[in-house]
Parts: C-alpha cells; sequence; structure tokens
C-alpha cells in the first residue's frame, strides 16, 4: 500500500478513528490494534512475506528473552550471532543470492571457464532490508546490556511492524521507540496538526518534486547514447532531487503519521543538498542508516581512533557496505567506493566534522564560500548518483563520459521548464526551512489567511502535478 495511493487514504483514516475512539480505553488493546493493522498494511503487497516478518521478529524476541536470563558470556554470544545469522542470513537469501551466483559464473568466464549454475526467481519482501536492521539492533543492544528486553510479544511485534515506518524507515532503535509502546498515549491536537503539516510536505515532495523529476531522470538515463552531454548532466540533477523528494518526503509521511498516532520517530533527513562538505552531506543523508552503521560497525571495527591504515580501512568498510546495502548490483558498490574516496581527505586532515552547524544560521544567504562548498559537494553527490542510477557498471562510466565530453557545452535538449520551476520553489522553501526539523515546520509565523493559502497552494500544485503514480524508491532496498 503506497501513501500516496486512495487505498492508504482510505486505509488512514479508518486505522485512526478505531485507534483514538475504539481502542483508546486499554493500551495493551491499542498494540494489539497496531500489530494487526501493521500486519494489514504489509499484506497489501504479498501477504505470504507475513510468515518472514513474523519468524524474524518471533526469533529475536525469543533470543531477546533468554539473553536477559543468560549469565555466562560464551552462550549469551551464541545467541547473538544466532539472532546474526538468522537475519542476515535471510536478507542474503532473498536480496543476493542470485547476485552471488551470477558473479561467480562471471568470475569463471572472465577466466575462460564455463560453470553450470542457475539463479532463482526471488521476490525481493519490500523492507527486509529496515525490518531487519531494526530487529538486529534490538538484539545487539539488549547482549551489550544498553536495553532491557521486552518481556510483551505484542509490544514487540508491533514494534517491529509499525506501518508507517515498515517498508522504507526510518530504522528506529528500540532504545527510542520500544519504550514507546509502553506509555499511555493521549491524542494531541497540536502533533497532530503538526503531524499533518508534515505528512502534506512529505505528499508534496513525492508526488510534485519526485515524481516529475522521476519522468525525466528516466528517460535521459534509459537513453543516455541519445544525449549531449548538457542533457546527461540535467538528468542526474532530476535524479538528485527524485531520489531526495522521494526517499526524504516518504520519511516526512512516515513522521508524520507516527505523531498523528502518538508516537516520536528519529529524523531521517537534514537537508543535505545544502552541505558543504560530504562528511556533512552524510550526517545528513538518511541519517537512521548512517548512525546505525556507525554504532553497530563503525564504531567496532575500532572507528577513527586507531592508526592510519585502521581509519582509511573503516572509512572504505562503512561506504562499500552502505552500498552493498542498498542493492545486489556492483553499481551500488562503486556508488560507496566514491563516497569513501570523497571522505577520505577531510577525514586524514580532521575536517570531516569541521561542518556541523546549520549553514548560513540566522541569515537570508549563504556567503560566496558557503554558496561554492554546497555547489561542490552537489556536484561530488551527483557524480556518484551516475553510478547508483545506472543499470550497470559500463553504463555508468559511458554516461559519465559522454557527461563530460565536448557535448557538455552544448545547448540543453530537453528543457522542462515548468519542472525546475517547480524544483527552484521546493530549494527556496527548504532553505527557508533549514533550521527546522522539515521544511514547513514553524509555517505558524505567517498569519492565518497566509498560512492556509500556502498549505491550498501545495495541494493545488499535487493536483495539478500528479502523473503516472511511481513506486517509491526505497522499496527495492
Amino acid at each position: 500500500m503506497l501513501f500516496n495511493s486512495l487505498d492508504f487514504f482510505k486505509f488512514l483514516p479508518i486505522v485512526f478513528v478505531l485507534y483514538w475512539f475504539v481502542f483508546n480505553k486499554n493500551i495493551k488493546f491499542q498494540n494489539l490494534f497496531i500489530a494487526v493493522v501493521s500486519y494489514i498494511f504489509y499484506s497489501w503487497w504479498d501477504w505470504r512475506f507475513l510468515s518472514l516478518i513474523a519468524f524474524s521478529s518471533v526469533i529475536d524476541y525469543i533470543i531477546g528473552m533468554m539473553l536477559s536470563n543468560e549469565t555466562r558470556q560464551h552462550r549469551r554470544k551464541a545467541l547473538l550471532w544466532t539472532s546474526i545469522i538468522f537475519n542476515i542470513g535471510f536478507l542474503v537469501f532473498f536480496k543476493y543470492y542470485n547476485f552471488f551466483v551470477k558473479s561467480f559464473i562471471d568470475s569463471f568466464t572472465f577466466f575462460g571457464s564455463q560453470i553450470n549454475a542457475s539463479t532463482l526467481n526471488i521476490v525481493l519482501p519490500v523492507g527486509i532490508s529496515f525490518y531487519t536492521f531494526q530487529t538486529l539492533s534490538y538484539t545487539i543492544d539488549v547482549y551489550n546490556r544498553k536495553l532491557e528486553p521486552t518481556k510483551d510479544l505484542t509490544i514487540f511485534l508491533a514494534f517491529v511492524s509499525f506501518f508507517p515506518q515498515l517498508v522504507a524507515g526510518p530504522i528506529e532503535r528500540a532504545t527510542n521507540f520500544l519504550s514507546q509502546f509502553y506509555e499511555k498515549r493521549k491524542f494531541s491536537y497540536t502533533n497532530a496538526v503538526d503531524g499533518m503539516r508534515q505528512i502534506i510536505w512529505g505528499l508534496f515532495k513525492k508526488v510534485v518534486i519526485a515524481d516529475n523529476c522521476a519522468k525525466y531522470a528516466n528517460l535521459i538515463f534509459d537513453n543516455y547514447t541519445d544525449y549531449n552531454g548538457s542533457t546527461l548532466l540535467l538528468g542526474t540533477f532530476f535524479f538528485a532531487f527524485q531520489i531526495y523528494g522521494d526517499f526524504s518526503g516518504y520519511s516526512d509521511i512516515a513522521i508524520g503519521v507516527s505523531r498523528v498516532f502518538g508516537f516520536e520517530l528519529k529524523r531521517n533527513f537534514a537537508f543535505p543538498f545544502f552541505s558543504r562538505d560530504i562528511a556533512e552531506f552524510w550526517r545528513r543523508w538518511h541519517i537512521s542508516l548512517t548512525t546505525w552503521f556507525r554504532d553497530y560497525l563503525y564504531i567496532p571495527l575500532g572507528g577513527s581512533i586507531g592508526g592510519l591504515k585502521m581509519k582509511i580501512r573503516n572509512v572504505f568498510i562503512i561506504f562499500l557496505v552502505s552500498g552493498f546495502w542498498h542493492g545486489a548490483n556492483w553499481t551500488f558498490i562503486v556508488w560507496g567506493f566514491l563516497n569513501a574516496l570523497y571522505f577520505l581527505p577531510l577525514l586524514l586532515v580532521d575536517k570531516h566534522r569541521a561542518n556541523t552547524d546549520i549553514v548560513a544560521e540566522g541569515k537570508l544567504f549563504p556567503s560566496l564560500k558557503e554558496l561554492a562548498q554546497m555547489v561542490f559537494t552537489f556536484f561530488l553527490v551527483q557524480i556518484a548518483w551516475m553510478f547508483f542510477r545506472s543499470n550497470t557498471v559500463s553504463d555508468a562510466f559511458a554516461y559519465f563520459k559522454n557527461t563530460f565530453s565536448a557535448s557538455l557545452f552544448s545547448e540543453v535538449e530537453i528543457f522542462p521548464t515548468t519542472i525546475l520551476l517547480l524544483v527552484l520553489f521546493f530549494i527556496i522553501v527548504e532553505w527557508l526551512g533549514r533550521s527546522c526539523e522539515y521544511a514547513i515546520e514553524k509555517i505558524d509565523f505567517m498569519n492565518k489567511p497566509l498560512r492556509w493559502g500556502f498549505y491550498a497552494l501545495l495541494i493545488v500544485l499535487m493536483f495539478r502535478f500528479t502523473g503516472e503514480q511511481q513506486q517509491f524508491i526505497y522499496f527495492q532496498f
């Protein structure tokens, strides 16, 4: 069920009424209701995979309970590794089995040998990368004694399957989110209004920005041999705003819906395209994933504490794994490698934490230096997106080569003025709201007529520029 579908706009009000007016007397019934409707929400895609998410949840629930009663360290490690093997095993099978088989075949073919190995017709379960990491972090935190395991199976099932963020995050930690299921939730008009405001902004990002940019990004990337360099560069620009509008839009909707139901999810995007270096970009892009890798992989490996070789090794590991997390394609690994190369100079000169504040905070315009830094960082990100979006590595290199050819200075062959103006409007609103959790959070500074006029404008633009319904990009990851 897509957030931008009629099914969801029928589903959400029904769930809202039942949640706040029927099951609001008893928190246990509320939690059970959340678990049930979350499973219904997930089954809208394919009911057959309900057993997978249920099995993964029950395994980690049981392991968490066993860890709480086990004091012998070797047995605690065995339980932790059981959780890791089950979770990562499911993820590897469904997401990477065919990739490994094809890579194995290609490696032998490269050396002149032929082997017979068959791939499987495997359907990738929606959201498996997200809920796998969510349950895995729970087990790791219980093992490290940072968290007391829950004894309530209903709460744990609801925590893992919570429908607003089930299929594309944010990846929630049990230390932040699980405890909220134990607290009595009371309807807050202020929180509900704030949640609805974030939902509207998320829908605008998805329907108006992402889906319209997707039309041109897909056209240009899928036919890149037909266009000159300037058009190819514009195609990458469109993809950058497609993936940002799509993914951050989903996160905004998920956080907004959660707030309507009395829950607070962690922020997942913090205006990454206003970053002044690549380290800042990665602090602001897909925050729930980058912090997950930081806490559960980068720091356990030694982080940036060790010697130079260890620092370099850890940076490449974290970015390569992050690339591989996105999908079973060498393009994602090259994308991760490029970002590691971008990040490395900042780490070596100890400038990777140089920009932790809000750019041009309290000012209407950035300085020339800040503007140049943002443009250069965005340019580097665009180069990496060429590999992320391309179907194969060879396509990506060809796209890059054709972009930075003499034709880069030719007239753009595709120039959708209306869409570019919409993107410009979007950038201005995001810039003005960059100190907020999301761009229009503080719109209350406007008087009531202007505020409602702005809401009306967003809704009119959504109806006017809604094209063919596009699935959220990160469903495939």
